[in-house]
């Protein structure tokens, strides 16, 4: 478009510069015949010293972990989602948290929560919230109540827009990475995502029940396997919304295909939501993977010990009733779980 800078291939080759990198310089006006302005003085590349790019380790050669550093959602507020979230199914950097609602049971707020969560207690995470094929006036609503980067493609874009502002999202991500830094993209939702690549790849000739193509799945699969955490420094956590109930059977194979790939679930129901019951978490089917490398040995042992309490009543509706009793009684989770042990 008419923003766009030029920047010359002497100026990619020399300062190693890739798909996603943040250039900071100075730029002259274009001369006669010229469309664009043109890159003269590279100050700064990802918020870093130019030289550091030279020597930088490609993310596909970083060696992926466990997460083992805690993100905190439990805010000064004391906000009920984001404990039970904390207790539950809790989230550490480089993450890959599926979040699985149908429609209107809570995904956006609490996708809100967590955005402000985030922004409040890791002033050193980079927050970028990625919206495709959404609705303009979610949009507008996430800017207004979100402190952090709102990237959007909404619904009457066509799928290349879509695709192709998730990818510049990814690559920005992964070259922060590459500098050690802490990335979280929340993205709403990746249903919509593989739907606007089913529009857009080349036919394979294969097609899933539901109509999707059997590449459809393959760049939103890259995307969400993206998220990890990094031996080397740094760390990318992937928080994505899958839609379920929706009435359509491409949405449920995408969500089957997405199922166990991620190493965090926290499933909504709408039994709970039409109750007015918020979060609308099922919480027996919620939980994180090795979740014990997030808690101390003390906590786990007391995460363990609710749960046992909350599947003694069975039913998820009672269960969500009696721990939101609970946590109301008590300011904050430290002191919840020592209410619990007295």
């Amino acid at each position: 478009g008419p923003d766009d800078i030029y920047v010359s291939q002497s100026q990619i080759k020399k300062f190693n510069l890739k798909t996603g990198d943040t250039v900071l310089g100075q730029v002259r006006p274009p001369k006669q015949g010229e469309k664009f302005f043109s890159l003269v003085k590279v100050e700064a590349i990802n918020f870093e010293p130019p030289d550091r790019a030279k020597e930088r380790v490609p993310f596909e050669s970083l060696t992926p972990l466990h997460p083992d550093e805690r993100i905190r959602l439990e805010r000064s507020d004391g906000d009920i989602s984001m404990r039970i979230i904390d207790l539950l199914a809790p989230m550490g950097k480089g993450q890959r948290g599926l979040i699985v609602s149908p429609p209107r049971a809570g995904k956006t707020v609490l996708l809100q929560k967590i955005a402000n969560s985030i922004t409040e207690n890791h002033p050193e995470i980079y927050l970028i919230i990625l919206l495709i094929d959404e609705r303009p006036e979610e949009v507008t609503d996430m800017q207004r109540n979100v402190r952090a980067e709102v990237i959007s493609s909404t619904f009457d874009e066509p799928p290349e827009r879509h695709i192709h502002v998730a990818r510049m999202v990814l690559e920005k991500a992964k070259r922060l990475v590459e500098y050690g830094r802490d990335v979280v993209i929340l993205l709403d939702s990746i249903t919509r995502y593989a739907r606007a690549n089913n529009l857009v790849v080349p036919h394979s000739g294969k097609t899933l029940s539901g109509g999707i193509d059997s590449n459809a799945l393959q760049v939103p699969k890259k995307f969400f396997g993206a998220a990890r955490n990094v031996e080397e420094g740094g760390s990318l956590t992937i928080i994505a919304t899958a839609l379920i109930e929706t009435g359509s059977r491409m949405d449920e194979v995408i969500f089957e295909e997405f199922k166990g790939t991620g190493n965090q679930e926290i499933v909504l129901d709408r039994s709970l939501s039409d109750r007015r019951i918020f979060p609308a978490m099922d919480i027996f089917k919620s939980g994180t993977r090795k979740e014990e490398l997030l808690l101390s040995p003390e906590e786990l042992n007391r995460v363990w010990i609710l749960r046992k309490i909350l599947s003694e009543i069975g039913n998820p509706i009672e269960a969500m009733e009696f721990l939101i009793s609970k946590i109301k009684a008590t300011r904050n989770n430290k002191e919840f779980l020592r209410a619990m042990s007295a």
